[in-house]
Formats: C-alpha cells, sequence, structure tokens
C-alpha cells in the first residue's frame, strides 16, 4: 500500500509519498497559502487544493504536478475551503466537489473542477448579517465544507466566525444555524458508520449531534482548555476521536506563544484524555490538524509546527515522521492534512 500526504504549510504545500526506502517528500505550490486539501476518494491520485490569494488547484497525479482551476467562475482568490464528495457523482466519472470562499460563498462543481456554480442562497441566511472573523471584523469566510458520507447531498459549512449551517439538495438551499449549536467551528466530520452524527471541534468549545444538527450535546468531561481546531475520527468505531486544543486563539496559532495539546475519547460521552507519548512538548507547539486513515483501523496523522506525527494504536503513541523538517518549518502553522492510501 502507497500512503501520500498532503500537508498544506503557510507558503508551500508539502507532498509526502511512502516508498520502500522511506518517505520521498518534495514541495508544491511554492508561494501559495494553502488552506484546505481534498483526496476525490472515487478517482485515485486526484486531489484539490484551496489556496487564500491564488484560488484553487487540481492533481491528477497525486500532488506530482497542479493545475489551478475555475478561475473564470470563482469570484474571490481566496479559496479557504474544499471538499470532495463521496456519493455524488457528476459528469464522466467525477466526483461532485465543493469550495468555499472569503468573503463566505459556496460554489459547486459537477465536472472535476472546471467549471463552478455560485450557490448564492447561502448568502440569504438570516444569521449571515451577523457573520464576523475576529482577526479581520469586516470580513468572514467559510472555514470547513463536509460532505456527509451517508446521505447524498447532504452538506455542512461552518463558517468563521458565526455559524454551522447546513444543505439537504447539494447547496441549492440551506437550513440556518439553531441556537445550541456551534458557533464558532473548526473542523467537522462525519462518519459511515454513524448516520446522522456530526462531531465539530470549535472555538467555543467541542459539539456532537446525533440528529443532523437539530439538537446539540456538548461533552467535554475531561477537557481542560476548551479552544479546539483539529479533529478526527476513527475509520471503523465512531466513538474514537482525536481533537487538538488549546487555552484559546492566541496560544493556538502565534508561534512565541504557542502551547497546545492532543485530547483522545474512546467511547460515547466518556472522559476525554491529554494524550502525549511521542508527541512534542506543548509550550512552543501549534494546534495541530489532524487527519484519520481511509484504510487502516487506529491510524492517525497530526501535522504541526514541529513536524508530521503518526499514530497506529488509535492514538496512545506517536512517532514522528522521517522526513526534512526545516527550520523555517518550526515558525509556520499548518493549516490542512488530506491522507490517500493505494
Amino acid at each position: 500500500m502507497t500512503t501520500t500526504i498532503l500537508a498544506g504549510m503557510q507558503n508551500s504545500l508539502l507532498v509526502l509519498k511512502s516508498s520502500k526506502d522511506g518517505w520521498k517528500v518534495h514541495e508544491s505550490l511554492i508561494g501559495t497559502h494553502p488552506e484546505s486539501t481534498a483526496f476525490d476518494p472515487n478517482n485515485p491520485g486526484t486531489a484539490y487544493c484551496a489556496t487564500f490569494g491564488g484560488g484553487i488547484w487540481k492533481t491528477v497525479d497525486a500532488g506530482q504536478n497542479w493545475d489551478k482551476v475555475g478561475m473564470d467562475f470563482i469570484s474571490s482568490p481566496n479559496v479557504t475551503s474544499v471538499s470532495v464528495s463521496s456519493l455524488e457523482r457528476g459528469t464522466e466519472g467525477s466526483s461532485v466537489i465543493y469550495a468555499g470562499t472569503e468573503p463566505s460563498e459556496f460554489y459547486r462543481s459537477d465536472d472535476g473542477g472546471h467549471s463552478w456554480e455560485r450557490m448564492s442562497n447561502l448568502n440569504d441566511l438570516s444569521s449571515s448579517k451577523s457573520w464576523s472573523f475576529p482577526p479581520r471584523p469586516w470580513t468572514h469566510h467559510v472555514r470547513w465544507i463536509e460532505s456527509d458520507v451517508n446521505s447524498p447531498g447532504y452538506v455542512f459549512v461552518a463558517i468563521e466566525a458565526g455559524a454551522l449551517i447546513q444543505s439537504r439538495d447539494g447547496g441549492r438551499t440551506w437550513i440556518d444555524r439553531v441556537n445550541q449549536g456551534p458557533y464558532d467551528s473548526h473542523t467537522l466530520a462525519t462518519h459511515r458508520k454513524a448516520p446522522k452524527r456530526l462531531y465539530s471541534s470549535a472555538g467555543d468549545g467541542y459539539f456532537e449531534s446525533f440528529d443532523y444538527g437539530e439538537t446539540w450535546n456538548k461533552p467535554i468531561a475531561g477537557l481542560k482548555h476548551h479552544y479546539l481546531y483539529g479533529l478526527c475520527v476513527d475509520r471503523q468505531d465512531p466513538q474514537t476521536v482525536i481533537a487538538s486544543a488549546s487555552s484559546g486563539p492566541w496560544e493556538a496559532h502565534d508561534a512565541e506563544n504557542a502551547k497546545s495539546f492532543l485530547y483522545r475519547r474512546s467511547e460515547d460521552f466518556g472522559q476525554w484524555k491529554l494524550i502525549s507519548k511521542g508527541l512534542p512538548e506543548p509550550s512552543g507547539t501549534m494546534i495541530a490538524i489532524l487527519a484519520a486513515s481511509s484504510k487502516n483501523t487506529g491510524e492517525f496523522f497530526a501535522a504541526s509546527n514541529r513536524g508530521i506525527f503518526c499514530s497506529i494504536d488509535s492514538g496512545i503513541l506517536w512517532e514522528m515522521l522521517d522526513i526534512p523538517w526545516p527550520r523555517e518549518y518550526h515558525s509556520q502553522h499548518p493549516w490542512s492534512l488530506a491522507i490517500e492510501e493505494e
């Protein structure tokens, strides 16, 4: 099995490919600011990278070469999120792709990213008048898009900051946020073995829903840090969740003040537990971006300014990948992480 990892750093995209001699690594999209990466689960080797200022890019050879797509259709060059549906198919075997921008707009492509349609009803939601991103309060963006893995056309969108909204018809119409739901979701997840379940790591804590976001729980027992960012769920076990956390955004994202942690929960409504074996010291570590293996039960990946780490025992013990990690990466915040295993 070959593993390909796409890790979005601040100024480039790292492409890692496993081999019998270890990891082969090269930088792509140098000078761009990768915000989000996603593989197409139905077309091996195909992936998309959303960049802030550089639009959206596509590869069909697992990251070796990239082409810009959507230039004539997506109004903002600041593409902040991208997601590929595992259930919805477009033309000629392509999967449906969703993308979001700053300021918040939502787009859909049915032809592999060649053309895009803006789903303008998103901007008509009542809550849109209050959307605002604290560091740049005059604007806001689509932070995360989660294409449901159980119901075609169901897509969940986190606006940073101000709303977690959803569509049940591929973005054509929208359901606005509910009062008890997360306000500042950073990462969302759904799970094939848990229909209707949503997981949200947010600036205002950790949230779960078991009814597609109509009601929400906030299971935080054991969490000593309540600013959550990264999130992943074991591919076979919907109860095993890993999340990255800090005391607040300053400690999460600022290199000089960074102090972050990883937590693990292994049963519904069970307590969160700090995990640290094999991981760098919290001080000096910016908050991690997380991803779960698409093939292997119990395998997780974490990327921070201290390197890329892997666990093969459900997040208990971690090991740093043996790859070059230049000094300049120690002050860079990774923003995205995607895994493909074939």
